[in-house]
This record gives structure tokens, C-alpha cells and sequence, in this order.
């Protein structure tokens, strides 16, 4: 059953969050903070994944979200306004700790989100 939001489908907004989860996770991989710090091609790469991950989940709908109640969706949508508007105040720590802490269990309720979409 494909979902239909206005004239965008589910399904590639899914997509496009888990491939920018994808490329963060393989950009990311065997990085440390430091090595964050000191890239800038990975910092700016990775936060722009983040915000195309954050103004993906934009388009959502309810009945999708409350699949994964854990996840703090108002902050999720929030942080690409932070990325792209008060990028001199966001700390690369902020930045990393989201990567190392919060897309793990996105990814985690994305994969939950597809499996129901495929179930119905």
C-alpha cells in the first residue's frame, strides 16, 4: 500500500533518510570526534545528511510517527533550522554526539516505519 501525502509517496522520503543515513554511517566509520573536528569536507557532509534527514521527516505523517514513540520527532525536525540558520553557535561535539546517539535508534524506527508500510 503506498501512502500518499499530498503529491509526495512514503516511500521515497523513507528512502531519502535511509540513504542519508547510509552515507553517514559510512562517512563516520572508524571516525572520532577529533577526526570530526579536523575534516571539514566531514563535518559538512555529515551535516548536511542531517539536515536532509531532518526536513525528510518534515513530511511524515501522524499515523507513521507514532510507530516509534521513542524517537523525539520535534527535535528531529528542528535540528536542520539549527544546522542551516545558527550553524556558528552548533558545536561539533553537538553535532557528533547526535551521529554517535540519536541516528542509531532513527534508523532503527525508519526500518520499523518501512516494515509497517510493507505490511499493509
Amino acid at each position: 500500500m503506498r501512502i500518499l501525502m499530498g503529491a509526495r509517496r512514503i516511500e521515497p522520503i523513507l528512502a531519502e533518510i535511509m540513504t542519508a543515513l547510509d552515507g553517514i554511517d559510512a562517512a563516520t566509520a572508524g571516525k572520532t570526534l577529533e577526526d570530526f573536528r579536523n575534516n571539514w569536507l566531514l563535518r559538512h557532509g555529515v551535516e548536511r545528511g542531517i539536515e536532509i534527514i531532518s526536513e525528510a521527516t518534515r513530511h511524515i505523517p501522524d499515523d507513521l510517527i507514532i510507530l516509534a514513540p521513542e524517537i523525539p520527532w520535534k527535535q528531529v525536525r528542528g535540528i536542520g533550522n539549527i544546522l542551516r540558520h545558527e550553524y556558528h553557535k552548533t558545536s561539533e561535539a553537538l553535532v557528533w554526539a547526535v551521529v554517535a546517539d540519536s541516528l542509531p535508534p532513527l534508523r532503527l524506527a525508519i526500518e520499523r516505519i518501512l516494515k509497517a508500510l510493507q505490511g499493509k
